[in-house]
């Protein structure tokens, strides 16, 4: 099997048997890219089943020529693994070459949060002026009141609001569905939104059930998401950079600190495992100090 030929049958086991999203396959596809790319350059007569671990050690090495950082390149590893997990399930190869093949060492990266008074300066700026103001305040409480992932926000579905329950369905990695509380301030401005931007527009009919939407009544891009974010941090001169995913964070970290448990934290994010969810305890050193100072004895 060729390299163009096992890729191809990755692509269709990591859509298919793992149920992974579309930006993730894209993900693991990229990883396989770059090996690809130096195999092709450096070993040209060699295919996936003759690949050896020297050779993987060399890419590394390459990598690491490019300037690729730490993080990426494990990232990049982690791929190639699964890449030679699936051909030894497919018995494409006999031995895993990338079993003895190490990452680098890289130190757990603590997320940016946003404080609650510089969420509610974002909010407040929006310029409800304009016909999308209704729209981008719906956006920004749903992400900190709920924790969505950009990808879930833009996919929301107008099915999947259950304000009497006050509960929203969401669909998140790999097709996994969860149900997320929803705070009665994100309720009143998605309603708001609803009445006074969405039902006025003509919708696109394979968005008709897609709850935030562009000017041409179609589905958000996870960019303009971005766009809206930068945008307004730039207004308000915030001197952090933030993303979408900076409300996610900024969420469970709220959440942690106020003393939530932490496997409720886990199952309203999503995480496959609590280990995951764990950071959020490591990101206020003065909280960790307040806890030691309240309940320890030496303290």
């Amino acid at each position: 099997m060729n390299w163009a030929e096992s890729k191809k049958g990755y692509e269709t086991f990591l859509r298919l048997e793992k149920s992974l999203s579309q930006n993730s396959v894209s993900a693991y596809v990229n990883d396989i890219n770059k090996l690809i790319t130096f195999i092709e350059e450096h070993y040209p007569a060699t295919s996936p089943d003759t690949v050896k671990l020297v050779q993987l050690r060399k890419f590394v090495e390459w990598m690491n020529e490019k300037g690729v950082s730490p993080r990426t390149q494990a990232r990049t590893i982690s791929g190639i693994k699964s890449y030679y997990k699936f051909l030894l399930i497919e018995e494409v190869v006999e031995n895993d070459p990338t079993t003895l093949l190490e990452s680098p060492k890289i130190g757990r990266k603590l997320p940016d949060v946003l404080t609650d008074a510089e969420i509610n300066r974002l909010i407040d700026s929006v310029d409800l002026n304009k016909p999308e103001g209704l729209r981008n305040k719906a956006i920004l409480e749903t992400l900190y009141c709920c924790g969505l992932r950009v990808s879930e926000l833009v996919s929301l579905r107008v099915s999947n609001l259950h304000f009497e329950q006050e509960f929203i369905k969401i669909s998140g990695k790999g097709e996994k569905e969860r149900l997320v509380p929803i705070s009665k301030r994100a309720i009143n401005e998605i309603k708001k939104y609803i009445v006074g931007y969405r039902k006025k527009m003509k919708i696109d009919k394979q968005s008709e059930n897609i709850l935030f939407l562009n000017r041409r009544g179609k589905k958000l891009s996870r960019v303009m998401i971005f766009t809206i974010i930068k945008n307004l941090a730039e207004k308000i001169k915030l001197e952090k950079s933030i993303s979408p995913h900076t409300f996610r964070h900024s969420f469970a970290s709220a959440l942690v600190q106020g003393g939530a448990d932490l496997r409720a934290v886990q199952e309203m994010l999503g995480h496959e495992s609590i280990l995951t969810t764990e950071i959020y305890t490591h990101l206020d050193k003065e909280f960790l100090k307040e806890t030691v100072n309240k309940y320890h004895p030496r303290a």
